[in-house]
């Protein structure tokens, strides 16, 4: 019966123009790919949709399956293509270099590296201006913990319900989502404490987070005064308090939560964590993977957006536009602390990936991405808001810049997230209209809006329409 069932709601959206021709598809048949998939590919790496994507080639914001079918990525292979699918420059900087000099040693000096390590420290204030370059996010933050634990002489470090900070047996520890955990020990020396999510969370409502959409929830926090932070803080020193010994190596945060579905925390919430934190002897570190270079639209890092300057700051995704690189920032001092034994990389700070990583700063400054972000970003979340006033599922619309998150709940006032094979049904039915976008959430419950950064509000007319119909499929099934 539901194979049956046929909607009677049109689309008025109308896919924007693209010029650029992909090229003929010409390696294996779909249901070899699928033969393949299944006998040689890691079972773990998972693929959601029921009819698997085939992709074939990428430009800017577009994505073309293997029958040239185009997409507008609203996902950016997980928050990773931050200036769009094989930029020009990104690219010519590439092959340039690929022409030159793959790889070497850090114990030579090569050009790249010295410029880029320059160039992205130049981004950053004092006294932020050390680099270690790795190859992924895990990686960069897996270093982070062991930096604080080196420098502090302290072990425990604690992180926030909800944080993904990595997949590897040291950062699983700091990841505080049940389906990323296995059943074998990790995590010593890892606590987490109360996420202060003012939607989900028992304290929070219409004034407490810095986006330009709030909360329906009501509070009676103002301006000057958020009684929602006060209370999550009073969790934060309970966790201080009971759980950790009296001096900490470290806590760890995004300055918005990724994987969780953009979660945001109450103003002002982070700088008494930190102010804390610093108090028990321990580093703050801010994991900066989806929320760095630009993303947030009003600054190029997260952390400023809460008016914190970290010990240490962790980077990767957008770093490298799909490149696999990462970095971890810190201070002189507190690199030092490393360098008491040895600790090498082999691939990290690659001249290649330094190619890379300098051509992707060039590529946001001059097409002024950080802006776009704000301003393409700031018009997409005040669109969706209109359609979560109209639908009693969508539960809260959140974010900032391009990183956006829209919560899915079976109704408003109890906040019970909508069951999953409802989510997955509106998430095929924009995919089958032409938009890709990620999901999120502890019950996998929101979607996460984070394309490349070079998306327009012509782009955006199209998702919210699409979004618009899937949503009215949805109700109409449910009727």
């Amino acid at each position: 019966r539901q194979q049956k069932w046929k909607s009677s709601v049109s689309t008025q959206a109308k896919m924007p123009p693209c010029d650029f021709v992909p090229e003929k598809y010409e390696s294996y048949p779909y249901e070899r790919m699928q033969k393949i998939r299944e006998q040689n590919i890691a079972p773990s790496l998972r693929t959601y949709y029921k009819r698997p994507l085939l992709l074939h080639q990428g430009h800017m914001q577009w994505l073309f399956d293997h029958e040239g079918r185009r997409y507008l990525d609203l996902f950016a292979g997980i928050v990773t293509v931050s200036v769009g699918h094989c930029h020009p420059k990104v690219t010519m900087a590439t092959q340039k270099q690929l022409a030159r000099l793959w790889h070497t040693t850090n114990i030579y000096m090569f050009p790249p590296i010295h410029e880029y390590a320059e160039k992205l420290t130049s981004l950053f204030p004092d006294p932020l201006k050390v680099v270690y370059l790795t190859n992924s996010g895990s990686e960069a933050n897996d270093l982070a913990m062991f930096m604080a634990r080196l420098h502090t002489r302290n072990f425990d470090i604690i992180s926030l319900r909800g944080g993904y900070h990595g997949g590897s047996p040291y950062t699983l520890g700091l990841t505080s989502m049940t389906p990323y955990k296995h059943g074998v020990a990790n995590g010593f020396g890892c606590t987490t404490t109360m996420l202060p999510d003012v939607f989900r969370g028992p304290w929070g409502g219409s004034n407490c987070r810095d986006s330009p959409v709030q909360t329906v929830r009501k509070c009676s926090c103002t301006e000057g005064a958020c009684l929602a932070k006060d209370q999550y803080i009073e969790q934060f020193k309970d966790t201080l308090n009971t759980s950790v010994p009296r001096t900490v190596a470290g806590f760890i945060a995004e300055p918005i939560q990724g994987v969780n579905g953009a979660v945001q925390y109450p103003r002002n919430f982070l700088k008494e964590a930190y102010q804390l934190i610093r108090e028990r002897g321990g580093l703050c570190i801010s994991d900066e993977v989806q929320t760095g270079f630009g993303r947030t639209g009003s600054h190029f890092w997260g952390f400023q957006t809460h008016g914190v300057i970290p010990d240490i700051v962790t980077l990767a995704k957008g770093i490298g536009n799909g490149f696999p690189m990462a970095a971890v920032v810190t201070t002189k001092e507190i690199a030092s602390s490393l360098a008491q034994s040895l600790h090498v990389n082999t691939f990290g700070g690659n001249p290649l990936a330094c190619a890379v990583g300098a051509a992707v700063l060039d590529a946001i400054e001059e097409d002024g991405l950080q802006n776009n972000s704000e301003d393409v970003g700031t018009y997409m979340l005040l669109e969706l808001a209109k359609l979560r006033d109209k639908f009693e599922i969508v539960g809260d619309v959140r974010g900032k810049g391009l990183m956006i998150g829209v919560e899915m709940v079976t109704d408003k006032d109890s906040r019970c997230p909508l069951p999953a094979e409802e989510i997955n049904q509106i998430w095929e039915d924009c995919k089958d209209m032409g938009v890709l976008i990620g999901r999120g959430g502890l019950y996998s419950q929101t979607f996460r809006i984070k394309p490349p950064m070079c998306i327009t509000k012509r782009d955006v007319d199209f998702a919210v329409e699409v979004f618009r119909t899937a949503l009215q499929r949805h109700v109409q099934r449910a009727a």
